[in-house]
């Protein structure tokens, strides 16, 4: 079902209001397929990702599969736009690019996203993940999205 853009713009301003943007994940099937969260920590957003058996895709490490890692960091950058940007639509993406610094080992997987620039039709975003420690992260991406 698409959503109108006034309706959008509602469960925007009320997941901002109640400082929960949980509530924009929970109307996204695949957040909740992979196992997708947030919570707002300080002046920012930590997304996680819990540890499921259907997100590995090295059994013999085992290792979270690269493909859940960059799904994960894309839907983390879409959410921090739809909570902290001033958008009318959803931003649908343009461009990813992501690097793979280490494996996810099969654990809790953490991220933060930070709208880099906002133009009027793109806007930037950087989103780093790590496991244990933020200083080694297991990932990178920048995300270009369109927002208009």
């Amino acid at each position: 079902m698409i959503e109108s853009p006034a309706s959008l713009q509602t469960k925007i301003a009320d997941a901002r209001a109640l400082r929960n943007p949980q509530q924009l994940l929970d109307f996204i099937p695949y957040a909740a397929f992979i196992g997708a969260k947030a919570e707002v920590k300080g002046s920012g957003i930590i997304y996680r990702l819990d540890k499921r058996p259907s997100n590995i895709g090295n059994p013999s490490l085992p290792a979270i599969h690269g493909g859940v890692i960059g799904g994960f960091l894309e839907l983390s950058a879409s959410v921090e736009i739809l909570y902290t940007a001033k958008v009318q639509a959803l931003p649908r993406v343009v461009d990813f690019s992501i690097d793979y610094l280490r494996p996810g080992r099969y654990k809790a997987i953490y991220a933060s996203c930070e709208v880099l620039r906002q133009g009027r039709k793109l806007i930037n975003v950087s989103a780093l993940a790590w496991q244990d420690d933020q200083s080694t992260p297991i990932a990178t991406a920048r995300c270009h999205f369109l927002i208009s």
